[in-house]
């Protein structure tokens, strides 16, 4: 028999904020790849945070709005914060 892994389940807290950052990549023209190295993360990053089951640390949230050029609160939440 062979052996189960197990994935974390979707944080519900994560997974809002995962909707919008892919939302944005794919506006933006961005593959997960590109996206990846430029905040300085793997793919697995990218795809794990975007189905809610991690989420991105401050430098990571930083430079993917950087790279997507957008304003902070873009990601964190779908209100403007003007």
């Amino acid at each position: 028999m062979g052996v189960v892994l197990e994935f974390p389940e979707a944080d519900p807290r994560f997974q809002s904020a995962g909707r919008r950052l892919k939302r944005w990549r794919e506006q933006r023209g961005f593959g997960i790849e590109a996206l990846a190295e430029a905040i300085h993360a793997s793919p697995d990053v990218i795809r794990r945070v975007e189905a809610g089951r991690s989420r991105l640390d401050s430098e990571q949230l930083a430079a993917a709005t950087q790279a997507l050029h957008l304003p902070l609160w873009a990601l964190v939440s779908d209100t403007p914060a003007y």
